[in-house]
């Protein structure tokens, strides 16, 4: 399936948009990113790299500021009704649904799917290497099977964004090539603006045009990812990635 569609991505744009967790440190995020644009977003623990990619989903509400999608605010949109998808570290597949269940949530939360849409599933797990494992539980998955069958609900909801949330932190550097290769892949399809938050600076190498540094609960720093992982930018960024950039 070499498919290649026109680009699709949306531009997103956070104007003042402010929040804080119960008892933590204020958060304010002032950002604009390109449709179709691949944005690696890098901090340190506990920055708010998280909090951005929830606030840009709808998991979190911030108390003031607003949010623009494709030129829409959408603020006051529901994460389900937002042109988002997201993919978390844990996957987020329910235990109890099979491969094909779980990818069938991205067409209907309530699994009435027409034949077009079990079609589409069947496609999706077909372009993501999963065929012949539609009947099987989330735990009888390897933990990158398990990243699949979540790229594959992301492929059929073909949403203008994709959210990523250090998706493929705990798998080995081999699996994780592999992964980026699949997005990477559905992007050249797709054409959908990417942001992934990582820590693992060949991440963003690999995949990414741009990089969002995120330090003290801002947007502390944007521009060229090549820039970047060359050690051109800011001291903060240098220091907060010392050795991992030359490891391969």
């Amino acid at each position: 399936m070499n498919r290649t569609a026109s680009p699709q991505g949306a531009p997103i744009i956070l104007e003042d948009l402010r929040f804080a967790y119960p008892g933590g440190a204020p958060i304010r995020f002032d950002l604009s990113v390109e449709a179709s644009d691949m944005v690696a977003v890098m901090g340190p623990s506990g920055s708010g790299k998280s909090t951005l990619l929830s606030l840009i989903a709808g998991f979190e509400s911030p108390s003031s500021g607003r949010l623009l999608i494709g030129g829409e605010d959408v603020g006051g949109l529901a994460p389900h009704r937002r042109p988002v998808s997201m993919v978390f570290q844990e996957n987020n597949l329910f235990a109890h649904l099979s491969v094909a269940e779980n990818v069938g949530l991205g067409r209907s939360v309530r699994l009435h799917l027409g034949e077009a849409d079990r079609q589409a599933v069947r496609d999706a797990l077909a372009r993501t290497g999963l065929s012949g494992k539609e009947d099987r539980l989330p735990q009888a998955l390897s933990g990158g099977e398990r990243q699949r069958v979540a790229l594959a609900r992301v492929l059929i909801r073909h949403r203008p964004v994709l959210l990523l949330d250090e998706p493929f932190a705990s798998l080995g550097p081999a699996l994780r090539d592999e992964m980026l290769d699949l997005i990477a892949q559905l992007h050249a399809e797709q054409g959908m603006t990417v942001l992934m938050a990582t820590h693992d600076p060949r991440d963003a190498e690999r995949l990414c045009r741009t990089m969002v540094f995120v330090d003290g609960g801002t947007i502390a720093e944007t521009g060229p990812a090549s820039e970047f992982l060359a050690g051109a930018r800011s001291e903060a960024f240098n220091r907060y990635v010392g050795s991992r950039r030359e490891m391969k």
